[in-house]
């Protein structure tokens, strides 16, 4: 019995990472599987006990967009470069709810996540790209949403909106600010097994990061340091793109898209590596 165990073949043999880049990709491939259950638990828990349910998802950019435009565009006087102001608000919202959500849920993927990972081994990645691929269905439902407003807006003679070829960069709009997200995601959780004080600062920042975004003001109306300031922004050419494919206005560069595109893979590969250090001995510090 003891030699047919010997000579037994192991199916599967878990090895102690021993370097900052060591990272397997073909065993996160190989954990799909519980990679969809994550994204299903995560989709479900979220509205389960709640009365209206999914509606939520509809709820939550209907209300921010008639606070901005009640507030920004009514009181404050906001140019939203002639665009309906639903239409300008709903759009940055749209983009903005995805990576602020990705974000925020990602950075905190050691401290929520400490008792499973405490008990089974399974990639730890698959945790925070299992945010990114549930947040992408709710972003979905809130994509819908735009799409009806969208279409109601394009039909009436009244509003010129002019749709064009860049609305094809849709898809590279959306991985990149899914990446981005999880790259500075799993860089932040990665800081709070040691210093909690980031799980204070990350709601705070990223309320502070919105308003540094072109969502409830266009960029075309800044100038000066305050562009360069707003260029540098990652989510600024996401967001811009956005609106520019889709409703014909705001600011396109291929320039400030390719600075966003290399900002979120160097992150990406940064943030990859810090939590892949991280995770090696975060049960002896969370």
């Amino acid at each position: 019995m003891q030699s047919e165990i010997e000579q037994s073949e192991w199916v599967d043999e878990i090895v102690p990472k021993r370097n900052l880049f060591h990272i397997n990709l073909v065993e996160i491939i190989k954990y799909k599987d519980l990679l969809f259950l994550f994204v299903k638990r995560d989709f479900i828990s979220i509205y389960k006990q709640t009365i209206l349910g999914p509606i939520w998802f509809f709820l939550q950019p209907i209300l921010t967009t008639l606070i901005f435009t009640v507030v920004f565009g009514t009181i404050a006087g906001i140019s939203t470069d002639g665009l309906p102001q639903i239409l300008f608000y709903l759009a940055g919202i749209t983009c903005w709810n995805y990576f602020s959500e990705c974000l925020t849920k990602t950075s905190n993927t050691f401290i929520e996540n400490q008792n499973i990972f405490g008990k089974v081994y399974f990639p730890r990645l698959i945790i925070p790209l299992s945010i990114v691929c549930s947040s992408l269905l709710k972003f979905g439902i809130q994509f819908l949403l735009f799409l009806l407003v969208f279409f109601y807006y394009f039909f009436n003679a009244d509003y010129n909106l002019n749709p064009n070829i860049y609305i094809l960069l849709f898809p590279v709009l959306i991985l990149l600010t899914g990446l981005l997200s999880l790259g500075i995601g799993i860089l932040i959780t990665s800081l709070t097994t040691k210093y909690r004080d980031f799980r204070f600062l990350i709601q705070f920042g990223i309320q502070l990061w919105m308003y540094a975004t072109p969502i409830i003001y266009p960029l075309s109306t800044l100038d000066g340091k305050l562009k360069t300031m707003a260029i540098l922004n990652p989510m600024t050419s996401i967001i811009e793109t956005f609106k520019y494919g889709f409703l014909g206005q705001g600011t396109f560069s291929w320039y400030y898209l390719g600075y966003t595109a290399i900002f979120t893979f160097l992150t990406l590969i940064i943030g990859i590596l810090i939590f892949n250090k991280t995770e090696q001995n975060f049960m002896d510090t969370v």
